[in-house]
């Protein structure tokens, strides 16, 4: 049950409703000091980088764009709206869109022509949730 509503552009979102439509949309993503949050864990520097220019793509192309904290095999993305000062829909919908491009793995319960990363230590470099 939807226990938050979807607000105007720039409107922000009460500690409740924030963690509300976390918890319906967003599971893996947490609300701390003012900001939605998720770590991505990587399998090294090379995934990192990885991690960190999808997102800055997502958020430059949103116009919307996060805060990060990198390191050598985490990235954690840091959203909140500056000119609203809160959370908004423009930080929900940027996070569901790098939680679906970052988690993505092709032909894992899906019908594609694409393989998706060998089940191999040497191949992986997202730890998936």
């Amino acid at each position: 049950m939807t226990q938050w509503r979807k607000k105007g552009k720039d409107e922000t979102y009460t500690e409740d409703a924030i963690e509300a439509r976390l918890k319906e949309t967003l599971p893996n993503w947490y609300y701390e000091g003012g900001w939605i949050r998720r770590k991505y864990k990587t399998s090294g520097w090379k995934a990192t980088l990885m991690v960190v220019n999808t997102v800055g793509h997502l958020a430059e192309s949103a116009w919307h764009h996060p805060d990060l904290a990198v390191s050598y095999a985490f990235v954690i993305v840091k959203l909140m709206n500056h000119a609203a000062k809160g959370i908004t829909d423009k930080d929900f919908e940027l996070a569901l869109k790098i939680e679906e491009v970052v988690q993505w793995q092709p032909g894992l319960n899906e019908d594609s022509a694409l393989d998706g990363t060998p089940d191999d230590a040497r191949f992986k470099y997202i730890k998936h949730d």
